[in-house]
This record gives C-alpha cells, structure tokens and sequence, in this order.
C-alpha cells in the first residue's frame, strides 16, 4: 500500500525541515552531552537524570524519524500559483460565519501543518473539506459537532500574501 502524501505549503516545508537539522545538529549533541554527565555521576541504576536524558535522547529519535517521514512522501503545494478562482490547499479564505455574523480568515493547509490556533485549517477537516473547490460569493453549509454552520466566501487569496 502506497503511503499517503503529506501535502505542505513552502512555509510549512521549510518549518519542518529547520526542526529536522535542529534536532539533529543541536538538540542529539545536547542530550548526548546530558547522558555523558550523568554517566560521569556512577551508578546509572538510581541516576534520575540519566534516566531524564534517555527519555529525552527516545524522544528526540522518534520526533526525527516521524519528520524524515513527512518529508520523504511531502508533496509541496506551490501557492504562487493557486488557482483563485475556486478554493483549494494553499489557499487564504476570509469567511463570514451567518450564525455569529463573525469574518474569520482560515488557511486551507495540509493535515500536516494543521493548527486551528493560528486558524490553519487542514483540507481534511470538516471546515476544509467543505470548502474545497467552492467560489467567491457561495455559501458553504458546514457539518461540524455543533451543527450546521453556514460560512458566506467572501475572499479568496494566496496563502502567501
């Protein structure tokens, strides 16, 4: 079975790939220097800290190999050139919620890059599938757990701008 595209924006693929060489060139040094030290103290069986820095040590390994994942089957969506004629990942939406008569912005991203904090919404979310392929002036009926939401398009523009 193929493995599925994790799909980023540039942005979203220079993040991941500044966490990637920070944890391999900063933080592996950082822990291995920490178990060193706390190797340096004797007896490893009732160490504290030794047994802090290996967990630290698992973590920083796992988190590399979860990102060299990503990246090696990330597909990369150019959003310079998004079509803005319909809405799509790369895409930045300003919205009118009819219920609230509140605008939001949302950005339509990968799952990957997801962060309903920062209003990244990912294409695979209810808000984000909904969305997809509509136009400027439509209003989308939105399933979500609290209901029908109705969001009214507004705008449509890059990501990037």
């Amino acid at each position: 079975m193929a493995e599925k595209k994790n799909i980023l924006t540039y942005a979203g693929l220079k993040k991941l790939e500044a966490e990637l060489q920070d944890l391999k060139l900063v933080k592996r040094n950082e822990v291995a220097q920490k178990i060193k030290e706390a190797r340096e103290q004797g007896d490893l069986s009732e160490n504290a800290e030794y047994d802090a820095a290996k967990d630290e040590q698992r973590d920083i390994e796992a988190r590399i190999a979860e990102l060299e994942k990503i990246l090696k089957n990330a597909e990369v969506v150019d959003e310079d050139v998004v079509d803005l004629e319909s809405i799509n990942i790369g895409c930045k939406v300003h919205v009118l919620d009819e219920e609230f008569n509140e605008e939001l912005e949302l950005k339509i991203v990968g799952s990957t890059e997801a962060n309903s904090l920062k209003n990244m919404i990912s294409n695979e979310s209810p808000v984000g599938q909904a969305l997809i392929g509509h136009k400027k002036g439509e209003t989308v009926d939105v399933e979500t757990q609290a209901g029908i939401m109705k969001y009214k398009i507004l705008d449509i523009k890059r990501n990037n701008e």
